[in-house]
């Protein structure tokens, strides 16, 4: 009886341990690259790759079969997607967010993004003549959102997720991953970030924030501070990274679709923390637009959304600024 109690108990220390175990999985998805930790006795990297080969059917521009692709092959008819839910929540909560940040943030900015040699046709001269043949059929109001059918304006209008599929595609492996019992998790895909519960150590997950150095190839990397999060979704945008040089021209990939031009301003990076990717990743693209007073200006009507800001002051030099909410969960370095 005694060895029967023995043997039952070292079975249940050796289910403890196998539950207690992490799982570390990486590859590639919208041409960049994922890597995901969660707590599982086993590799779900099957499923993980399932849910991501979804998002890329549904929402890559460079996917000419993915359903976003549809759309902007389309004309002016109307596209049914009650069989795509994942781009039809997109553009439903990407449009909320176009009309929350008064247009800096707006998926048909497609025609401007490629004009200048950032999206997934070839660039073209950004002449005036140009951007101001584009700005005629770029804006989200001429985006149609009825139903589960979404309808373009004019045949013209094109769209890019860019500045959100990464983000949502966080939050559906994160779904994934709590259809599967997991409360301990963090999701990174290509920067965007979505965590829940604690580490292999038992805390809370600790994420860090680039200092804004301008190093197209990321090689150069140096952190500017730490925060601790839990149950959260964090997206970082900026402008020093992906950019070109045209003459002594720094040319921007950010794009204002009010303007038709990249960004210029004393914002170097803005980072969003929300209660998902999705809203993080496009709230972060937003604020690089608006740039930092809008951005503060627009946070104070949003308290469950917190930012930290870097800007350049009027001598030059980093300064930042961050939501009082997030006070608590800074760790300096």
């Amino acid at each position: 009886m005694k060895k029967l109690f023995s043997l039952c108990l070292l079975c249940l220390l050796l289910c403890a341990c196998q539950n207690k175990s992490y799982q570390k999985d990486a590859g590639e998805i919208f041409r960049t690259s994922y890597h995901i930790t969660y707590q599982h006795p086993r590799s779900l990297q099957s499923g993980i790759d399932k849910a991501l080969q979804g998002i890329n059917e549904s929402l890559s521009m460079f996917n000419p079969n993915s359903t976003l692709s549809r759309i902007n092959q389309s004309g002016v008819e109307a596209v049914d997607l009650s069989h795509d839910a994942l781009t039809l929540h997109l553009i439903g909560e990407g449009l909320k967010i176009s009309r929350l940040t008064e247009g800096a943030f707006d998926m048909t900015v497609a025609p401007l993004v490629n004009l200048w040699g950032f999206g997934f046709s070839k660039s073209q001269d950004a002449t005036q003549e140009a951007i101001d043949s584009i700005l005629q059929f770029v804006g989200h109001e001429k985006l149609c959102l009825q139903g589960s059918s979404v309808q373009k304006q004019d045949a013209r209008l094109m769209l890019d997720a860019s500045a959100i599929a990464k983000g949502y595609a966080c939050d559906v492996v994160a779904d994934y991953l709590e259809s599967q019992g997991i409360e301990n998790y963090l999701v990174e895909i290509g920067g965007e970030i979505r965590l829940r519960g604690h580490n292999e150590k038992g805390n809370i997950w600790t994420v860090g924030i680039d200092k804004p150095i301008e190093d197209p190839a990321a090689v150069q990397r140096e952190l500017q501070i730490a925060i601790q999060l839990k149950d959260k979704a964090m997206a970082t945008s900026g402008n020093y990274r992906n950019f070109y040089l045209n003459g002594n021209r720094k040319v921007a990939h950010t794009i204002n679709p009010a303007t038709g031009y990249p960004v210029q301003h004393s914002l170097l990076s803005a980072t969003v923390i929300a209660d998902n990717c999705l809203t993080a990743d496009a709230l972060a693209t937003s604020f690089m637009v608006m740039g930092k007073d809008k951005a503060i200006a627009l946070l104070e009507k949003q308290p469950d959304i917190w930012a930290y800001l870097i800007y350049s002051d009027e001598n030059g030099h980093l300064q930042t600024w961050h939501s009082s909410a997030l006070e608590p969960f800074l760790k300096e370095l």
